[in-house]
Order: C-alpha cells, then sequence, then structure tokens
C-alpha cells in the first residue's frame, strides 16, 4: 500500500526529535557508533513506514555507517520479501496470517514478532453528512462482502435519504486486512468490491471529502491531517459511542477498531548483522518519542514492557 509516505510534520518533528535526544544523550551508542557498519533492509506497511523510517533517520546521528534502506510495498508484499530472503526486518499493520508464518518456515526464516504502536482505524464521512456514530454491526453492514447497503437510511431510518459512495484501502493494504479480518470478520477476509479502491490514502481523502454521502476508513493519524475535510465517526461496540482518539485507543476503549502496529524481526539478522541489532535496539529504546514524531499512540506501560522482553530474548 502506497501511502503517507511523506509527512511535513514528522519530517519536522524528526528534526525536533534529533535535538531532544541529542541533548539528554542516548547511551553508550554514540562512542561505539564510529565503530559499526552495514545495511538494513526493511519493508512492509505504509503504515508503519512514518515510524520506522524515522528510526532510519535517527540513528545515523550515532551511527553514520549503518544505512538502513526503508519501502512500503504494504504489509501482505513485506512479509512476502521477508520470508523470501530480501529484507532483515518486516513492517506490518496487522499480525502476520498462518499461511505467511508458513512460508516463512518453510524458508528456514524464524522471526520474533515487535509491537511498535497503536493505531485507531478511523471511519470517515464527508463532512456535510448528518451522522455521527455507527454501531459495529452498521460497520459490517456497510463494509462487508455482498453489503447491498447503498443508502444511509438503509443503515438506520434516522440517517439522512443520501447515497453511500465508498472508497476503501487496496487489498495489499494492512489496514484493508484488519477490517476485513478483525472487524467484519467474514471467512472470506474480504469487503465489498463495488467501493472504489485505492493503494493511496490521498485517493480516499479527495474521495469522501468531495463526495456527498462519501464514506471510507483508514489510520487515526491520517485522518488528524486531514480533520478540516472530514469527519471522523464514533463506534458504539454496545457500551456507547466512542470517539477514535489516542486516549481511546490505547485504554480499549474503541473496540474493535484499535488495532495493534508492529515490526517483524529476523532472528539470524539480529544474531549476525551488527547493523540490524543497533537499528533494533535504538529503534526500540526511543519507541515511544519515535511513535510521537511519526504521530502513532505511543504504547501504554506494559505493552512496553512486554516489547522490551521480545528484544531482551532477540540477544
Amino acid at each position: 500500500m502506497f501511502t503517507r509516505v511523506t509527512r511535513t510534520a514528522a519530517v519536522a518533528g524528526t528534526s525536533t526529535l534529533l535535538l531532544a535526544l541529542a541533548a539528554c544523550g542516548r547511551g553508550d551508542s554514540e562512542s561505539a557508533g564510529d565503530s559499526v557498519s552495514g545495511s538494513v533492509a526493511v519493508d512492509g506497511s505504509s503504515t508503519v513506514y512514518p515510524m520506522s523510517n524515522t528510526a532510519a533517520e535517527l540513528i545515523l546521528e550515532d551511527f553514520p555507517d549503518i544505512q538502513v534502506s526503508v519501502g512500503f510495498s504494504g504489509t501482505g508484499g513485506g512479509f512476502e520479501k521477508f520470508c523470501g530472503g530480501e529484507t532483515d526486518i518486516s513492517d506490518a499493520s496487522r499480525p502476520i496470517k498462518d499461511e505467511e508464518a508458513a512460508v516463512c518456515d518453510e524458508a528456514g526464516v524464524d522471526f520474533t514478532e515487535l509491537l511498535v504502536a497503536t493505531d485507531a482505524l478511523t471511519v470517515v464521512v464527508n463532512p456535510d453528512l448528518a451522522v455521527d456514530c455507527l454501531t459495529t454491526d452498521q460497520v459490517i453492514s456497510l463494509f462487508g462482502p455482498g453489503s447491498e447497503v447503498d443508502n444511509w437510511s438503509d443503515l438506520d431510518p434516522s440517517f439522512p435519504d443520501e447515497g453511500i459512495t465508498g472508497f476503501i484501502p487496496g487489498t495489499d493494504s494492512g489496514t484493508y486486512d484488519y477490517m476485513a479480518a478483525d472487524v467484519v470478520g467474514d471467512d472470506s477476509e474480504a469487503l465489498r468490491e463495488d467501493f472504489e479502491s485505492s493503494e493511496d490514502d490521498n485517493v480516499l481523502v479527495q474521495g469522501v471529502a468531495g463526495t456527498s454521502g462519501g464514506v471510507g476508513f483508514f489510520g487515526y493519524t491520517y485522518f488528524e491531517e486531514n480533520e478540516d475535510k472530514l469527519k471522523a465517526l464514533s463506534i458504539d461496540d454496545g457500551a456507547g459511542c466512542v470517539a477514535p482518539s489516542a486516549e481511546t485507543a490505547q485504554a480499549g476503549e474503541y473496540a474493535p477498531l484499535a488495532r495493534p502496529l508492529f515490526i517483524y524481526v529476523k532472528n539470524a539478522s539480529y544474531a549476525d548483522n551488527a547493523a540490524t541489532q543497533e537499528y533494533v535496539d535504538y529503534y526500540i529504546d526511543n519507541l515511544t518519542a519515535i511513535a510521537e514524531t511519526a504521530q502513532f499512540i505511543p504504547l501504554n506501560d506494559e505493552d512496553y514492557a512486554g516489547t522490551q522482553a521480545a528484544v531482551e530474548s532477540l540477544g
């Protein structure tokens, strides 16, 4: 999924973070920085791309001879490269699927999953639409495979008599996969096919913003960047309408649309490539600052401790 690869705020934030980390010091890495060199290949989710790219830019300050290439071929495409031996780290906006893990296993690729941030999948509509909240069942009815819901009043008679035009991520996207498998939950792990799909979130924004009755979904931070053009819907999973936010996602209140974001590290790369080890360690040591700079929701203390423990197991 080729989206969100340019973030003005993230670029500016990276400069600020560099100054902050330099001011407070970064441990013993600076004295050892010049002695470590090598390359690290990262690919996968475009949702996670800003985090991994920020980490790649920051580590150059301490390790100028470490070269990190960060691609964004989508979660599924990233796992294909990862299991095919092309990359050291795979960014993912969903957990690896059983069939993908089986490919890695057959290829002898052992890996460790690291939770790096939280995101809130956000359903957005044209700002003029008189709809503010959907139940989880209505989300499923709206986006599920084979859906014939083509008017907002079909979802609820109190909703406006307005035709629905949908704009959704492409099928290579982990965002698509999460909505299909974890929210809709259909065995086909697919969504309706009559909505326009795109690998570019900017196209989705333009479609929803420019279409009366338009609806779509993507990550929360991308909505934040475009909230002047869109309206985010609250979601009612049985406990009342809950708006997407960092706080509701971290607290588990924004169910079932809050989702985890991951990087997958090839164990052999971490063990045998000093550059990969330094990059991963640096990434996780500065994870909260990197997540905030890349405009994602940082992990709570419990989840961060789990990620740190997983890195220690790699060592």
